[in-house]
C-alpha cells in the first residue's frame, strides 16, 4: 500500500480533481499538515469516517515511522493546507523517508500556486527557478535577489504578505527597470495580478496587504552578458586609467549589472586605493 500525496485547492474548492476526492473517499486514514484544514476540505465533499492525524514540521521526528509501518498494509492520503505536498509545506521529508524503508509513494497531479503564477506572468519559461520563500533577513533577501538578476530566467518565489513590500524595495534598489508580475490571493474572490517593475507592483497592492503571494521575476535581458567578477575589476580599472571619476564609473557601471551604484563606488575606491598603494617591489 503507498502514501498518497494529494494536492489540495489553493483557494478555490472547486479546483481539487475527481481523482482526489476518490482517492480520499477510498483512503484508509489521511495525515494532514493541519487537521482542521482537512477536515473542512472533507466536510465540504461530504466525505466522512476517515481518521485524520497530524503531520507538520512540529511533530515530523516523532509520527514517521507510524506513518510508514501503517502505509506497508494500509493506503494513506497526504494533505498540505492547500497546493502540492512537499512544495514549502511539510510532505518532502516523508516521502525521502518513504523510500529509504521501501514503502510505495504516489503523487496526484493537481493545484500548486507557484506553477499557476510563472504562467500567468507571460514571461519566458522554457528555464525557470523557484526559491521557495524569500529569505527574512535584508542581506539574504538582497544577494538571493541580485543572484535572480544574474541568472538570466524567471525567477518566482512566495511571499508573506507583511514582508512583500519590503522584497519589492529591495528589488527596485536592485533593478528599478525590472519586470516582474505579483499574484495575490489566486483562485479567490479577491485574487489580484499585477504587472510592472517593483516599484509599480508595490503601489499596486492594497494597504494593508493580505493574502497569499507569489513573486514572479522575468529575466533580466539587460544582464544576459553580465559581468563577471574579474570582468567587472577590468572594467573599473580601464576607467580609473582613463581618468573617470569614481562616481561616474559607479554610475556607468550599475547600468550594466546587477550591483547596486553605492556597492559599485565602494568597489571603484577601493580599487582606485589598491592602484595608488605603493608596491612591495617600490619600497
Amino acid at each position: 500500500m503507498p502514501l498518497i500525496l494529494i494536492p489540495t485547492p489553493i483557494g478555490n474548492l472547486r479546483d481539487i480533481t475527481l481523482r482526489a476526492l476518490d482517492t480520499l473517499a477510498a483512503c484508509d486514514s489521511i495525515v494532514a499538515e493541519d487537521t482542521r484544514v482537512a477536515a473542512r476540505l472533507l466536510a465540504a465533499y461530504g466525505i466522512r469516517g476517515k481518521p485524520v492525524h497530524g503531520y507538520r514540521e512540529q511533530n515530523a521526528v516523532e509520527v514517521t515511522r507510524a506513518i510508514l509501518e501503517r502505509a506497508r498494509d494500509h493506503s494513506i492520503a497526504v494533505l498540505s493546507d492547500a497546493g502540492m505536498p512537499g512544495i514549502s509545506d511539510p510532505g518532502r521529508e516523508l516521502v525521502a523517508s518513504a523510500r529509504a524503508a521501501g514503502v510505495g509513494v504516489e503523487v496526484l497531479p493537481g493545484a500548486s500556486a507557484f506553477v499557476c503564477a510563472a504562467v500567468l506572468s507571460g514571461f519566458a519559461l522554457e528555464r525557470f527557478s523557484f526559491e521557495g520563500f524569500l529569505p527574512r533577513a535584508r542581506g539574504e533577501r538582497e544577494r538571493a535577489l541580485r543572484a535572480a538578476l544574474l541568472r538570466g530566467t524567471t525567477t518566482v518565489w512566495y511571499e508573506a504578505p507583511h514582508r512583500i513590500l519590503a522584497s519589492l524595495a529591495a528589488l527596485d534598489a536592485l533593478a528599478p527597470e525590472a519586470e516582474v508580475f505579483v499574484a495575490r490571493e489566486l483562485t479567490k474572490l479577491h485574487e489580484q495580478q499585477i504587472l510592472g517593475t517593483p516599484s509599480a507592483a508595490a503601489a499596486a497592492l492594497p494597504s494593508p496587504v493580505r493574502g497569499e503571494i507569489v513573486l514572479v521575476l522575468a529575466p533580466n535581458s539587460r544582464n544576459e552578458s553580465a559581468a563577471t567578477e574579474e570582468q567587472l575589476d577590468a572594467a573599473i580599472d580601464a576607467a580609473l586609467a582613463a581618468g573617470s571619476p569614481p562616481s561616474a564609473i559607479a554610475k556607468a557601471l550599475s547600468g550594466e549589472s546587477a550591483h547596486p551604484r553605492q556597492e559599485l563606488y565602494a568597489r571603484v575606491i577601493e580599487r582606485k586605493l589598491a592602484r595608488e598603494r605603493p608596491s612591495e617591489d617600490s619600497l
